[in-house]
């Protein structure tokens, strides 16, 4: 699925790895051009799929991104939504969605990385001997 060109996925790449360097949390991006169903339930669905709720700490972050459909959520697992304040996902949805009204997706999807690395550095901070328990990859879907 060629929807964003090698170095725009260089680029959120590198975000991921940023926001988890500097905290213990795991988070991933998926991609996918439509999604027929209500975007949470949909990204609910990868998070379980992609194992994000297997990580020791139950701290993973999936931002998932429907680009033909112009969709999108931004969810975190059990042990994040402890500890982060009730708003956290919206303010963190209207700041990415204020790049993606201008059709920067990339730049939308990157700054959601930074604001939830902030976050979980707050809450989770890196730990000596930490390990990457989730790839940093982007997830490409083709749908069901």
């Amino acid at each position: 699925m060629a929807v964003f060109n090698e170095e725009e996925q260089q680029r959120i790449r590198k975000a991921i790895e940023d926001a988890e360097h500097r905290s213990s949390g795991e988070i991933r991006v998926c991609i996918e051009k439509r999604c027929s169903e209500n975007v949470l339930d949909r990204a609910a669905k990868y998070f379980q799929q992609l194992n994000m709720h297997k990580t020791k700490l139950r701290h993973g972050v999936l931002v998932y991104v429907a680009t033909v459909d112009r969709k999108f959520a931004i969810i975190g697992d059990a042990g994040i939504n402890q500890v982060v304040p009730p708003d956290f996902w919206d303010t963190t949805r209207d700041d990415m969605l204020q790049h993606f009204k201008y059709g920067d997706i990339v730049e939308g999807i990157v700054t959601g990385l930074k604001i939830a690395g902030e976050q979980l550095q707050k809450y989770f901070p890196h730990q000596d001997g930490d390990q990457n328990e989730l790839p940093d990859d982007i997830a490409f879907m083709d749908g069901d």
